[in-house]
């Protein structure tokens, strides 16, 4: 998938993350959380994971987390690159059954 204009999904409430997607020449992630020291390796691989299976090599992601658990991540980067590209008007099988 290719982001194609800038989108987001989540929000900045407790448990939850905002991910924010941007078209770009080069693939780029910044991440801020609450838990950074923590988790920021598990947080990083996870995003990255989920933008490897949905195909994006390009883009600019920014990633807010407020202590959101795995799964919660990985809907959130769904939901912002189909935003970002308007697959999510379509019949998307969300939950990581989405095949690029």
């Amino acid at each position: 998938m290719v982001i194609e204009k800038t989108a987001v999904a989540g929000t900045l409430e407790s448990s939850d993350v905002q991910v924010t997607v941007e078209p770009a020449a080069d693939l780029a992630l910044a991440i801020e959380s609450s838990v950074l020291n923590q988790y920021g390796r598990q947080i990083k691989a996870t995003v990255e994971e989920t933008l490897g299976r949905l195909g994006v090599t390009t883009g600019h992601v920014s990633v807010v987390d407020k202590g959101a658990l795995d799964c919660t991540i990985k809907a959130r980067v769904e939901a912002a690159v189909f935003r970002s590209c308007d697959a999510s008007a379509s019949d998307i099988p969300w939950g990581g059954a989405v095949r690029s």
